[in-house]
């Protein structure tokens, strides 16, 4: 038990959550919020027994209408979300879920699943009008670029699961670490070859390979590209100026 559902347990057993909760057709939706950074991650249902799973476990626990089925945030993906707090609203017919999340939430590789944008904030729409948006243009442009590795992750945390017959992604994983590791090996190698003929072209394409077998292996290895990203990001913070 963890303590997240002990303090949660200290102010309401789970009889007295279940029977503030106005539930519709026995399920609530639940509004994930990062912890930290206060994004929306996501929004999903939960039932009672998901809701019980949650607190016992301190993880993220739904109910999937379309599979009929308890699942548990990240059991496959690793992507799990530690619950720090749990709140229902003043109408009792939805809940907030803060949490430490262990990678993206959205299953494309998104950090979050409202990604998808209709209309900008006011603010980004002032400096539209007052012709200053180059920097939410590169701040966006410079977000998408990197779109496409979360994408990558995504599709290959899906092949690992599912083992599709004939997908060399699921060759890779059968044939476990060592023959992973062989495959960068090659690939660095080649990688090294093209940069020294200096044919851009060809390091184009080995780069590309040796990118997509380093995210295989974060993938057997359970570590989350994410912590990859942070790690670089700690190692180039600027030190702050007072």
């Amino acid at each position: 038990m963890t303590n997240v559902s002990n303090e949660i347990k200290e102010q309401l057993s789970l009889e007295q959550v279940v029977e503030h909760i106005r539930w519709s057709d026995g399920l609530v939706p639940a509004i994930v919020q990062d912890a930290e950074t206060r994004q929306v991650l996501m929004m999903a249902y939960m039932n009672r027994e998901s809701l019980k799973l949650s607190l016992e476990s301190g993880e993220t626990w739904f109910w999937s209408r379309s599979r009929q089925e308890l699942w548990h945030k990240g059991a496959t993906s690793g992507n799990v979300q530690t619950i720090t707090s749990l709140k229902y609203d003043c109408d009792g017919d939805t809940l907030l879920v803060e949490v430490k999340p262990n990678g993206p939430a959205c299953h494309t590789g998104a950090v979050t699943c409202f990604h998808n944008e209709i209309v900008g904030s006011p603010e980004q729409s002032a400096d539209q009008t007052s012709g200053d948006s180059s920097a939410t243009t590169a701040s966006a442009s410079s977000e998408s670029r990197f779109e496409v590795l979360a994408e990558l992750e995504s599709v290959i945390a899906e092949r690992e699961r599912e083992r599709p017959e004939g997908a060399y992604t699921t060759y890779l994983f059968d044939k476990g670490v060592d023959k992973i590791l062989k495959k960068i090996g090659e690939e660095a190698s080649e990688t090294i070859i093209a940069a020294k003929n200096k044919d851009n072209d060809e390091l184009r394409l080995e780069v590309s390979d040796l990118m997509y077998h380093l995210l295989v292996l974060l993938q057997e290895r359970k570590l989350p590209l994410d912590d990859i990203m942070s790690e670089l990001s700690r190692r180039h913070e600027r030190p702050r100026r007072d």
